[in-house]
């Protein structure tokens, strides 16, 4: 199914993983997509990071997630070192295996030289390419405190605006504070935008991982460090207690506010995500 169609329907509960590189990280994404299966999710998501390998890698995982599980998949596509011949490829090649959901990104300027160029500059022209080549739902990223690489905040919401008036919903980053998503979604519709906003969950379970956020573009709050701090004392499992406890009063409160789903970042381990899960949705 269409992800626009099921945000259609109601509240949408999705998970994202990305791409095994090895057989452990299979074998470990593989009793994850087991798991988390079981929780009966609207969609889940598989990233992309640009190169032919990487390329495929995404493609097979989409692919077997959509044909054997039977859960709704959608594929990222980011547009940098990207020429849109080789795009368009892309794109039929998924239309031909009958996927019908896209994440359109920019990307990250990548290291490595031979990934870098290309004929794209913004994301919008990759949605642009993909409402050409196919009946996809397009869905595009937002960034409740602005992208990293923008001007200003406002500036960042009229690019966004943009996108998503093309695009047919966005998927936040990860964030800490309902305010952020609030003030996101508000600031969508001042520009007369009213797509769904589906709002991004990575719960923090470890110090070092708070360090970590910060370098992903966002930062954990100091009220959220102070937390996880004072458990420190009492040992790992304490702090990753505070790190669900606290990922749970915000997915509670981003329901209550009217997000039409939650789309969770697993980092291919399923156990924080069922956590949350059955706190929100207890059988």
């Amino acid at each position: 199914m269409r992800v626009d169609d099921l945000l259609e329907q109601g509240l949408c509960r999705s998970f994202e993983f990305f791409p095994p590189k090895n057989d452990d990280e299979a074998a470990t994404l593989s009793a994850t997509i087991t798991e988390l299966a079981d929780l009966d999710p609207s969609f889940v998501s598989v990233t992309y990071r640009g190169g032919r390998e990487s390329r495929q890698r995404t493609f097979d995982l989409v692919s077997s997630i959509e044909h054997t599980s039977g859960i709704p998949a959608m594929a990222h596509l980011i547009c940098v070192g990207h020429t849109r011949e080789e795009m368009r490829e892309i794109l039929s090649n998924y239309v031909d295996d009958g996927i019908d959901n896209i994440m359109a990104l920019g990307g990250d300027i990548p290291t490595d030289p031979a990934l870098q160029g290309g004929d794209f500059v913004h994301a919008i022209e990759l949605v642009e390419l993909a409402r050409s080549v196919g009946e996809f739902s397009v869905g595009v990223a937002a960034h409740p405190l602005g992208h990293p690489r923008s001007t200003s905040r406002m500036s960042d919401r009229r690019y966004l605006a943009e996108k998503l008036r093309l695009a047919d919903f966005a998927v936040t980053q990860f964030f800490f504070d309902v305010a952020e998503w609030r003030g996101l979604v508000d600031d969508l519709e001042a520009l007369g935008v009213d797509k769904p906003v589906i709002p991004g969950i990575m719960p923090v379970t470890t110090l070092s991982g708070a360090a970590r956020m910060a370098e992903m573009g966002a930062a954990v709050p100091a009220w959220l460090m102070d937390r996880l701090e004072g458990a420190k004392g009492d040992g790992s499992a304490a702090v990753r207690q505070v790190g669900i406890e606290a990922a749970t009063e915000l997915c509670f409160q981003l329901l209550d506010a009217g997000a039409p789903g939650l789309h969770f970042y697993t980092l291919n381990r399923s156990t924080a995500t069922r956590e949350i899960h059955a706190r929100l949705f207890p059988l």
